[in-house]
C-alpha cells in the first residue's frame, strides 16, 4: 500500500508541475490571462514610458484590446512598431489589438506595446504602476506594471541582455 501511495503522490506532483496554473501576479478576465506586466524606470523629466505584458486567450472566440488608460499618464495608447522601407516606425493601433482564440500575444520592447504619454511623474524601479486595459469582450481589467531597471529588456531584470532596442523613456512624443 505504501508503494502505491508513493506512486500516486508522485503522479499528482508530476501533473501539478506540468499544469499551467494562473500565477498570483496573473490577472484573469473572462477567457484572457494577462501576465508579465512590466515597464522600465524613467529618467527624471521623461514624459513617455512603454508598458509590456503578455495576453493569452484561452477561449474559443477572439477578443480585442481596444484601449488603455493610466492615472499617471495624460494619454495612453496601444502602439505597434513595424519596419517600413528599412525604417522602424511607431503608430497607435486605432482599431485595437486582436487576441485570437488559443493564441498568446506579447507586448514587448521593439514590438507592440502600451505607450504612456504626458507622464505626471517618474517610474521608479520596484514600484507598481496601475493601468486599466479595456477589451471588447472581457471589459475593463486593472493590471499593475512592475517597474524594472532603466535598461531592462524583460521582466525580472533582463537588462543583462541589452540589445539595441528603442527605449521610449526619454522620447518626446
Amino acid at each position: 500500500m505504501t508503494r502505491l501511495s508513493n506512486i500516486l503522490a508522485l503522479a499528482v506532483l508530476s501533473a501539478a508541475m506540468f499544469a499551467a496554473p494562473v500565477r498570483a501576479d496573473d490577472v484573469k478576465a473572462g477567457d484572457l490571462v494577462i501576465s508579465q506586466a512590466w515597464s522600465r524606470a524613467t529618467p527624471g523629466g521623461a514624459k513617455v514610458a512603454g508598458g509590456y505584458l503578455t495576453i493569452e486567450n484561452k477561449g474559443t472566440a477572439a477578443d480585442r484590446l481596444v484601449s488603455v488608460s493610466a492615472d499617471i499618464a495624460g494619454k495612453a495608447e496601444v502602439h505597434e512598431m513595424a519596419m517600413d522601407n528599412g525604417v522602424m516606425k511607431m503608430r497607435p493601433l486605432d482599431k485595437g489589438l486582436v487576441i485570437d482564440p488559443g493564441k498568446t500575444v506579447k507586448l514587448a520592447p521593439g514590438g507592440n506595446h502600451l505607450m504612456l504619454q504626458e507622464l505626471k511623474g517618474p517610474f521608479k524601479e520596484g514600484e507598481k504602476v496601475p493601468v486599466t486595459l479595456e477589451f471588447e469582450k472581457a471589459g475593463k481589467v486593472a493590471v499593475s506594471l512592475d517597474v524594472q531597471g532603466l535598461g531592462a529588456q524583460a521582466p525580472g531584470g533582463g537588462g543583462m541582455m541589452m540589445k539595441k532596442m528603442p527605449d521610449h523613456s526619454g522620447m518626446k512624443h
